[in-house]
């Protein structure tokens, strides 16, 4: 037995912000534990490598889903990151931040200090990116963001333009003072590397001698004595081992792991733990619950002239695009490809975006991540608030079994409306004069798709997930039975604990969730050290002035 002041759980997103912050004092000694391998590869960090590391278990959990009721049962794919840099080194490196109004949720609900202009200075302090620094960006951060600065593809500016021809605004910036509206899309790359959290923040700071990093290790159980977490017991090949936290241990392990791991720990439903024969610790009936996901469905376009990435893309294409990426690190490898995209409300009534459309210039077949053969191009559309909840719930007290994950989607009938309403939205745009050079035949769903029940039973037969599980140790008052970390992120009625990641929003963001579980580890490692936080920042934001009467 080791010991450590702090030991964290989960070397991702959030672990390695955290690893490098806590390690800033030098007489705090940490300890980083993650289950899965070093980040040492080239599809990591070849931005249009993301279809590779999807598709195998080597850094990824590979998690599948229960069958989904109301999908027909399917069984829907769940990558997680299983690597240093957790799923920040296999995501799409998206880079969005949401909505203020989401933060101001939070705020609302009892999350004291997470407001918009609470948190806005963190995102800022996590961020060094390429446009000049504001009240809304940084450029001295660990995390580098990139924006395509005009880079975009012909097809790509195509796309905005036909946005702005639909009648809705154009914003340079979605993660500046106004998010509605269709622009380029930011980054986590980096010299046209990604630029993961491993990377960022955890690659600078490895050599500290305060910081003992521990990969290949799977964490059992959270080691409780009373009503006080005291270390982890985790397991490194056949080896038990354990490690004591005189300070504090730190779930880091995302929307998934980190339920699972408390419930193995005897701190979460207590039926459910009782059934699977562990001891309760704390009946906190909020772990795993609260499930909650962008839901996400493409639809695709012939391409009518050789502008797409397809010959790019397929062999033997691939292979020059690759040499040329592994030589100067740049040309079509360099990009992750989704560098144009939108922001729009669905109807009249909703203040702003619950609705996101991310451009891809190439198209992929349908349930797999191979592209198509001829020249095409997709748009993903996601619901960025739905009202369909699931949960995780721990299969056995076996820590290396996976756990139960049901996310219900479209078990709400206003979800299953917006899907409806977003394919008529997003069909009306593509057939704008912007798009007339380029667009062939709709391919996805095709034209035979239009009544209601055509569309309906096509989403339930194509839906898929946009890889952003969070809210299963949602943030909330000790008075809220289905909270279960306080807004300082401490378990309740645990101490010594907290859990810090995508799990703990108390509702999903209104856009891509790395990011935000960034700037929620940046802000996590001032409360956990006592520091005075960061003063927040009053920027404006833009409403649309006609958004209780317009759709645009």
């Amino acid at each position: 037995m080791k010991a450590f002041d702090y030991v964290i759980v989960g070397a991702g997103s959030a672990g390695c912000v955290l690893a490098a912050r806590l390690t800033e004092d030098a007489d705090v000694r940490v300890l980083l534990l993650e289950a899965g391998p070093v980040d040492r590869n080239w599809a990591i960090d070849m931005p249009s490598g993301l279809g590779r590391l999807l598709a195998n278990d080597r850094f990824n959990w590979a998690y599948t889903s229960e069958p989904e009721p109301y999908l027909g049962n399917r069984r829907l794919s769940h990558p997680r990151g299983r690597v240093l840099g957790g799923s920040s080194s296999i995501n799409g490196m998206m880079y969005v931040r949401g909505h203020a109004r989401d933060y101001d949720r939070w705020a609302q609900a009892g999350c004291r200090g997470w407001s918009y202009a609470d948190v806005l200075p963190y995102f800022r302090r996590a961020e060094n990116n390429q446009r000049a620094a504001d009240a809304y960006h940084g450029k001295d951060g660990p995390l580098h963001v990139t924006t395509p600065n005009g880079s975009t593809s012909v097809l790509g500016a195509a796309f905005i333009e036909a946005g702005q021809q639909a009648g809705y605004p154009y914003t340079p910036d979605c993660n500046g003072a106004q998010q509605e509206g269709f622009g380029p899309c930011d980054r986590t790359t980096h010299q046209g590397r990604r630029w993961s959290t491993a990377r960022g923040y955890l690659d600078p700071v490895r050599a500290r001698p305060n910081l003992t990093i521990v990969t290949g290790a799977l964490a059992l159980e959270v080691l409780v004595d009373g009503q006080r977490a005291t270390g982890i017991a985790y397991a490194v090949g056949g080896e038990r081992r354990t490690a004591t936290a005189e300070r504090e241990v730190i779930l880091c392990g995302g929307a998934i792991n980190s339920p699972q791991l408390l419930q193995l720990s005897g701190i979460g439903p207590a039926d459910l733990l009782r059934k699977l024969g562990i001891t309760v610790r704390r009946d906190l009936p909020g772990v795993g619950a609260n499930l909650s996901d962008h839901p996400d469905i493409v639809v695709q376009h012939a391409c009518k002239q050789p502008v797409s990435l397809a010959r790019k893309a397929r062999a033997p294409g691939k292979y020059l695009t690759g040499l040329q990426w592994f030589l100067n690190k740049s040309g079509a490898a360099a990009s992750n490809h989704f560098e144009a995209g939108g922001f729009i409300r669905s109807r009249a009534g909703i203040e702003h975006p619950d609705l996101q459309f991310t451009f891809m210039p190439l198209a992929v077949m349908p349930g797999t991540v191979e592209t198509r053969p001829g020249h095409s191009f997709q748009v993903h559309i996601d619901l960025l608030r739905p009202e369909s909840l699931g949960k995780v719930e721990a299969r056995s007290a076996d820590p290396r079994q996976a756990p139960a994950i049901r996310f219900n989607y479209l078990q709400s009938p206003r979800d299953r409306e917006d899907f409806r309403v977003s394919v008529t939205l997003l069909r009306e745009i593509l057939a704008q004069k912007a798009l007339d050079p380029y667009r062939g035949e709709e391919l996805f769903p095709g034209p035979g798709v239009r009544s209601k029940d055509e569309i309906d039973a096509w989403v339930r037969q194509a839906l898929e997930t946009c890889y952003h599980p969070v809210g299963t140790c949602k943030m909330g008052m000790a008075s809220d039975t289905s909270a279960v970390v306080d807004d300082a992120l401490r378990v309740h009625g645990v101490d010594g604990l907290r859990v810090v990641d995508a799990s703990i929003m108390p509702s999903i963001v209104s856009g891509n969730t790395n990011a935000p579980t960034i700037m929620i580890a940046e802000r996590a490692a001032d409360l956990i050290r006592g520091r005075k936080p960061l003063s927040s920042v009053e920027a404006p934001v833009w409403i649309n002035p006609k958004w209780e009467s317009a759709q645009r």
